[in-house]
C-alpha cells in the first residue's frame, strides 16, 4: 500500500508541495506531482498509477478535461477531484459523466483526505484484480469451448490408443515365455497366461478356482522336499509391497507331477477404489539350476581329485624336512619349507571349496553331539594364543558359563567357526592390539563373540563379507580364499542360528554368532 504510485495535478506549486509533504509524513514514497496537466498525461502514457488526484480550476486544461483523458487510459484507477465550494456542481457532473471516485472541497481536512486516498488505492487494486479475474474467466471459457468442441475427437483418439495398447499387452501376455499370473490379497488366482497353464498343467478356468499357495511352493533349503508357504500372505506380499523376488520356489505340474524350479517376481497393481492386486512373473529356471549343478559337480570333482596329489606332495616335503630322506642343507630347507607352506595353503583352499559344495548341495549333514562347550572355547583360545603373542596382542578370554555347561551341536563344525572368527581377529589386528573373546550361555542359547580394536570395516562392506569369495573391504583386500566367513555363516545357519558383525571405522569390529535352544541344562529346565 505505501509503495503505491500517487499522481497529483495542481497548477499551484504550494499546493503540490504541501500535498507531497503530507503524504510522505504518512509513509507514502512514490508520489509524482505536476503543475501542468499535459505533462501529467505524458507521464501517464508509460507509468501506471494507483490513484490520481487533480484540481478542477487550472489554465489550459481544467481538471474535468484532464481526468477524462486519464480515465481513457486507466478506467479502473480511482480518481479524486479537488474543488472549491463554488465548483461543487461541476464535480458532481464529473462523477456522473466520467465516473470519478470522489470529490473533496478545498480547504480539505487532512484526515479525511488521507482516508479517501487510502480507500481509493484499495479500490483501484480491487478493480484491477477483478479485471484480471474476468480476463482469466473469459480465457477459461474460450478454452472450455475449444475442449468441448474437440472432446469427441479426443475420446475417439484415446479409445483407439487404449485399444492398440490393450491389443499389444494381450499379445505380450499370451505369447510370453514366462508365466504371468494375477492374484488378490488372499492368493486367489484371477488371471493366468498360456505359459502359466503349461507350467502347472491346468487350464486358466481351473486355476481361477484355486489359490496360488496350492500351485507354488517354497523349496526346502536343506533338501529336495517342498513345503507350502503358510505365512499369512502370498510369499510375504501385502498392501505396501512394491517389488518382491521369490527364489528357491517350485511349481508342481499336475499332469506329469514334475517339480519345476522357478523364480517369481511380484509387483503390486495400484487401482484407486479397487482391492489390492498383484502380478507375478514366473520364470522357469530349470536350465539355470542344471548348469549350476554341473558347475558345482565339476568343482567338487576337481577339488576332490586335487587332494590326493597335494597330500602326497605335502608328505614328501615333510620327509625331506624331518631328515627321513637324508640331511638337507639350510638353503634347501628354507626352499622346501616355502613349498610345504604353499602346498598346505592350496590344500586348505581345496578343502574349503569342498566344504562349500557339500553345504550348498545339502550333502553334508550335521553330526550333533552333546559336549561341554567351555572346553571347546578354551581349546580354540589355546590354539591361537601363540599367534596372538607373536604379534604382542592382548588376547583375552571371558567364559560366562559353568564348566559343566553342555550344548548339542556339531562340535567340529562349531570349532571351525570359532577358529575362523578368532583367527581373522588375530590376522587383522595390528601389533599391540586387544582381542576379547566372550562365550556365554543365556536362556538356553549359546552366544560367542570376538571383538578387536583394529581398523574396522566400512558399513557398506559389511553385507558382502559373508558372501562367497569376499575379498576383504574396499579399504584393504584380503589375501585369503574369501570362503571362511561364508562357511561360518553356512554352518551357523545350518544349526538354526545367526551370525552378524558390528563394526566402526578406526575403532574395531565384533563378530558374533548365536545358537538358539542348544544349551542342554537350559532345555531340561524348560521341558521339565
Amino acid at each position: 500500500m505505501k509503495d503505491s504510485r500517487i499522481i497529483l495535478v495542481d497548477d499551484e506549486k504550494m499546493v503540490t508541495s504541501a500535498f507531497k509533504t503530507l503524504l510522505k509524513v504518512e509513509g507514502y514514497a512514490n508520489i509524482e506531482c505536476f503543475n501542468v496537466p499535459a505533462e501529467a498525461l505524458e507521464y501517464l502514457k508509460n507509468n501506471t498509477p494507483d490513484i490520481i488526484v487533480s484540481d478542477f480550476l487550472m489554465p489550459e486544461m481544467n481538471g474535468l478535461e484532464f481526468l477524462t483523458e486519464a480515465k481513457k487510459m486507466y478506467p479502473e484507477v480511482s480518481m479524486i477531484m479537488l474543488t472549491g465550494y463554488a465548483d461543487k456542481e461541476n464535480a458532481i457532473r464529473a462523477i456522473n459523466e466520467i465516473g470519478l471516485y470522489k470529490y473533496i472541497e478545498k480547504p480539505w481536512d487532512n484526515d479525511d483526505l488521507l482516508i479517501n486516498i487510502r480507500n481509493g488505492i484499495e479500490r483501484s487494486h480491487l478493480l484491477a484484480g477483478l479485471r484480471e479475474k474476468i480476463a482469466e474467466l473469459e480465457e477459461a471459457k474460450k478454452q472450455l469451448e475449444i475442449y468441448s468442441n474437440d472432446l469427441e475427437k479426443l475420446v475417439a483418439e484415446r479409445t483407439k490408443d487404449l485399444t492398440i495398447a490393450n491389443s499389444k499387452l494381450s499379445g505380450i501376455i499370451s505369447y510370453c515365455a514366462d508365466g504371468i499370473i494375477i492374484l488378490d490379497d488372499s492368493g486367489n488366482i484371477l488371471q493366468a497366461n498360456p505359459a502359466c497353464e503349461n507350467m502347472t498343467g491346468l487350464s486358466e478356468a481351473s486355476l481361477k478356482e484355486m489359490k496360488f499357495q496350492e500351485v507354488a511352493y517354497v523349496a526346502n533349503r536343506r533338501g529336495n522336499n517342498a513345503s507350502q508357504n503358510t505365512n499369512g500372505g502370498i510369499f510375504g506380499l501385502n498392501k505396501d509391497t512394491n517389488d518382491v523376488l521369490v527364489k528357491d520356489c517350485v511349481i508342481i505340474n499336475k499332469l506329469g507331477g514334475a517339480e519345476i524350479p522357478v523364480e517369481i517376481n511380484f509387483a503390486a497393481i495400484y487401482s484407486e477404489g479397487a482391492d489390492n492386486r498383484y502380478v507375478g512373473v514366473i520364470r522357469d529356471v530349470s536350465k539355470q539350476k542344471e548348469n549350476e549343478r554341473l558347475r558345482d559337480d565339476f568343482i567338487a570333482t576337481l577339488t576332490h581329485d586335487l587332494r590326493t596329489p597335494l597330500l602326497a606332495a605335502i608328505q614328501t616335503l615333510k620327509f625331506f624336512l624331518d631328515g627321513s630322506l637324508g640331511e638337507v642343507e639350510e638353503k634347501q630347507a628354507v626352499l622346501l619349507s616355502t613349498m610345504l607352506q604353499s602346498n598346505e595353503d592350496l590344500l586348505g583352499l581345496v578343502n574349503a571349496l569342498l566344504e562349500v559344495y557339500r553345504f550348498e548341495s545339502g550333502k553334508l549333514s550335521l553330526c550333533k553331539t552333546v559336549f561341554p562347550v567351555k572346553d571347546l572355547v578354551i581349546q580354540c583360545y589355546d590354539e591361537l594364543k601363540p599367534l596372538a603373542d607373536k604379534k604382542n596382542i592382548d588376547f583375552k578370554l571371558v567364559c560366562e558359563m559353568d564348566d559343566t555347561t553342555e550344548i548339542e551341536a556339531d562340535k567340529s563344525e562349531i570349532k571351525r567357526v570359532m577358529i575362523n572368527l578368532c583367527g581373522n581377529a588375530v590376522n587383522y589386528t595390528n601389533k599391540g592390539g586387544v582381542i576379547e573373546i566372550i562365550a556365554k550361555a543365556q536362556s538356553g542359547d549359546f552366544i560367542f563373540s570376538v571383538s578387536d580394536n583394529g581398523n574396522g570395516i566400512p558399513q557398506e562392506d559389511i553385507p558382502k563379507l559373508f558372501n562367497r569369495f569376499s575379498q576383504g573391504t574396499t579399504r584393504k583386500r584380503s589375501t585369503g580364499t574369501g570362503l571362511g566367513l561364508y562357511l561360518s555363516r553356512q554352518i551357523v545357519e545350518a544349526h538354526g542360528g545367526k551370525i552378524w558383525l558390528n563394526s566402526k571405522l578406526n575403532k574395531g569390529s565384533e563378530f558374533t554368532f548365536l545358537l538358539t535352544n542348544v544349551v542342554k541344562e537350559e532345555r531340561q529346565v524348560v521341558n521339565g
